[in-house]
């Protein structure tokens, strides 16, 4: 594939230094640039550029919409997909906020990392669209006004849920009215099921006789129904149908799409098909685009394999069902999880909570992401490894505190966006830092690994962008507690506190505030604590630009060069496990950081995905741990008597534990470094338990301990010790052992009695 990058001044408004931009761009093959790219000069000249070098895909700095569709119909007329060109924002992310040497310095890194991240989508396929059938029935919850506000085409059903109904019936001409307080409502798109109670039966005819007898505001008229508490009596034998049913009646309905104005838009109410929260023009646009199906992007690749969730009976990792916000994925059994992707938003919560990459975002990838940062924080100066003089040999300086954002797509990103427009209009100056920006649709797509691996290539520092207690995806964000934890293992791993979550003001959008003025404070308040974090940051001892991560546990060093340790487990190792699986990743990175930075203690706390073990006196060395475990971290030597753990392969899931039938074995979280392979020679297995073993009575090999053989003589001594020949008990054989003297008869005869038997059988044959 070959790229050609083209840079913009924007008629010269921005602080860029057009020649040290197109120096400082790694990875692209043909570099060009206009004061005035989509000017009657500069179009043309982009054309002969396009055509020139035939080439396959771009980069662009322009953050003007109407002119990005230009670009793209210019790259169209020279046989370039649409879907290859690539904007970047050098005017109000970098030209129009920061001195020329770091806009230009930034812009660069900018246009490197949108390289650097096209090459990882070629070469990936992002492919692939995701389906689901559904019919029009659409259930409505207690709101006759959003009922009557659905479109024709929807078959619409409206349950009273105990409301009266009477001064509706003009405007619910086309919807179907039907009795009955709401329980619950279960299932998805397309399979919703509804179970409502009423007390009045399918035999009532609307005589009105109940309503004029019965308590009064206790029956609604329409539809007919009483009241949930209402006192019965024997004004319910005025029914001529008999039609009441003071017990209550059940019924369930199905449904292809639920609008619950009142539900709870924290439970169901981000699923796709569920619709919660006030009900306008987009709600009925949004039920009428799923009439019949669904039709979207697959944003999850799944390899189920690598699940850790459970086996054999016992629950494991449940990461991936407490992080999505969206029902997307669910605990189909107690060993099981189960994904429900039309449900999928693209948050990317479920992604960065998986610990093995059972599933992944197809985009942005992990290594999408992994190569924009590691272009972002390398140096532009010629590699010099540090900010140090710009380009030229000059004076002036770029960025000299590298600093990675990851920002979400939504009021961060707007916020930013808006800043620039405020700077450029001369309606404020602040002192905005040059953070290297990572765009993502959702901050829940960050996790352990994504923090780490931006320190392990060189950053001094990483800020999370997030929309804060009100995302619109998450609700109250878990990406603090996040910066929390990782800025306690950076302490540990002796970099300090590195990690930072900020957010703009709630609703502080240019649209949502009172005035110009309020809006500028609220984001000067945003830019002074990003300001405050970055001059806090020391610079870091772990250089930019050396760490290319490659996702896996193939080396001690990760890419460092070092030959595989012995004694690996072979199906971890030889390839088949996803890349960029979270622990993985984490685990590369961190080795990363300790071949520069001094940790202040062994024990890396503050990170989920690892876990050690601890055996307490009570294991009989059992299988069951080692049976159990998904990731192949604890394995039995019977022979030796010892129970070994393999810390650098645990992704505490926990299903050890939980299926450990003594109770005796513990999971701690954290990354203990001197449990590490590198730290002990190379060998990555460590015992955690030894016992004595008991030889087999029969063959003599070593099978079992002779702890698990007290156990037994404890619980069932007394009703088969005596099985075994001689003087030995039954469990103090092996299995094959034990198997063949349960095959051989109780008592055996001895040999001549069997020899005279044989004999005295024949005579009788002769003598007939």
């Amino acid at each position: 594939m070959t790229t050609g990058a083209f840079v913009c001044s924007c008629v010269d408004t921005c602080e860029l230094d057009l020649e040290a931009v197109r120096n400082g761009i790694d990875g692209a093959d043909v570099i060009a640039s206009s004061s005035h790219l989509c000017g009657e000069e500069g179009l043309p000249a982009m054309r002969n550029v396009l055509a020139e070098h035939e080439l396959d895909e771009v980069v662009i700095t322009c953050p003007e919409p109407q002119v990005r569709a230009g670009f793209r119909d210019l790259a169209a007329g020279v046989g370039i997909d649409g879907e290859t060109v690539t904007f970047v924002d050098q005017r109000e992310g970098a030209g129009w906020i920061h001195e020329e040497a770091v806009a230009s310095d930034k812009t660069a890194r900018l246009i490197s990392a949108a390289v650097a991240g096209r090459e990882v989508d070629s070469a990936e396929d992002r492919g692939g669209t995701l389906e689901r059938d559904a019919g029009s029935r659409v259930a409505v919850i207690g709101d006759p006004e959003a009922a009557a506000a659905l479109p024709e085409a929807a078959e619409v059903t409206l349950f009273a849920d105990g409301s009266e109904l009477a001064s509706w019936t003009d405007d619910l001409e086309n919807v179907l009215v039907e009795r009955g307080r709401l329980v619950e409502i279960d299932g998805r798109f397309g399979d919703f099921t509804v179970t409502v109670e009423s007390r009045v039966s399918d035999d009532c005819v609307s005589c009105m006789e109940c309503v004029r007898q019965g308590p009064d505001g206790a029956i609604t008229r329409y539809p007919v129904d009483v009241a949930h508490d209402a006192p019965d009596g024997e004004w319910t034998d005025c029914c001529p149908t008999d039609a009441i049913e003071m017990d209550g009646i059940r019924r369930s309905v199905e449904f292809d799409q639920i609008v619950y104005p009142a539900g709870d838009p924290r439970t169901q109410g981000r699923e796709v098909g569920y619709h919660t929260g006030a009900v306008d023009a987009g709600t009925a646009l949004a039920v009428e685009s799923l009439l019949g199906g669904i039709e979207k992007p697959a944003h999850l690749d799944l390899e189920m394999d690598a699940c850790v969730a459970g086996d054999s009976g016992q629950p494991g990792c449940n990461d991936c069902v407490d992080a999505c916000p969206h029902g997307a994925v669910e605990r189909a059994a107690v060993d099981a999880v189960e994904f429900y992707p039309e449900a999928c938003l693209n948050c990317g919560a479920c992604t960065s909570a998986c610990p093995t990459g059972a599933v992944r975002l197809r985009t942005p990838s992990n290594e999408r992401i992994a190569r924009q940062v590691e272009a972002l924080v390398s140096p532009t100066d010629g590699g010099s490894g540090g900010p140090g003089e710009w380009l030229f040999g000059g004076d002036d300086e770029g960025i000299e505190t590298p600093v990675v954002a990851f920002v979400c797509s939504e009021r961060a990103a707007g916020t930013i966006r808006e800043y620039g427009q405020l700077q450029a209009a001369g309606e404020t100056e602040i002192d905005y830092p040059p953070l290297l920006p990572v765009s993502i649709d959702c901050t829940d797509t960050v996790g352990e690994a994504h923090l780490l691996h931006a320190l392990a290539a060189g950053a001094d520092g990483v800020a999370v962008l997030g929309c804060g207690d009100d995302c619109s995806h998450s609700g109250p964000n878990p990406t603090a507690e996040l910066v929390t934890r990782c800025n306690r293992a950076a302490a540990d791993l002796g970099l300090g506190e590195r990690f930072a979550f900020l957010s703009p003001s709630p609703g502080a959008t240019a649209e949502s505030v009172d005035s110009a003025t309020e809006f500028a404070e609220s984001v000067r308040e945003f830019a002074e604590s990003l300001r405050e974090f970055v001059d806090g940051l020391d610079p870091s001892p772990v250089p930019a630009g050396e760490h290319a991560a490659t996702g896996r546990l193939d080396a001690v060093g990760g890419n460092a060069g070092i030959d595989p340790l012995p004694g690996r487990a072979d199906d971890r190792y030889d390839g088949s496990t996803p890349s960029f699986a979270s622990h993985a990743w984490a685990l590369e990175s961190v080795r990363a950081i300790t071949g520069h930075a001094d940790p202040e203690r062994d024990l890396v706390r503050g990170l989920k995905d690892f876990g050690y073990m601890e055996v307490s006196e009570g294991c009989t060395l059992t299988p069951t741990c080692a049976t159990l475990c998904p990731t192949d971290a604890i394995r039995r030597a019977i022979e030796e008597g010892r129970l070994e753990f393999n810390h650098e392969l645990c992704v505490n899931c926990g299903i050890c534990a939980e299926g450990c039938i003594e109770d005796v074995l513990e999971m701690h979280d954290g990354l203990d470094l001197s449990l590490l392979p590198e730290a002990r020679g190379g060998e990555p297995w460590v015992t955690v338990y030894e016992g004595e073993v008991m030889k087999c009575a029969g063959c003599g090999e070593p099978f079992a301990s002779t702890a698990s053989a007290d156990v037994l003589r404890e619980k069932v001594g007394d009703l088969v010790g005596d099985l075994g020949p001689g003087e030995a008990e039954l469990f103090e054989y092996c299995r094959d052992c034990r198997t063949s003297l349960m095959a051989m008869p109780s008592d055996p005869a001895p040999p001549e009695e069997n020899e005279r038997d044989e004999r005295d059988e024949r005579n009788e044959k002769n003598e007939e």
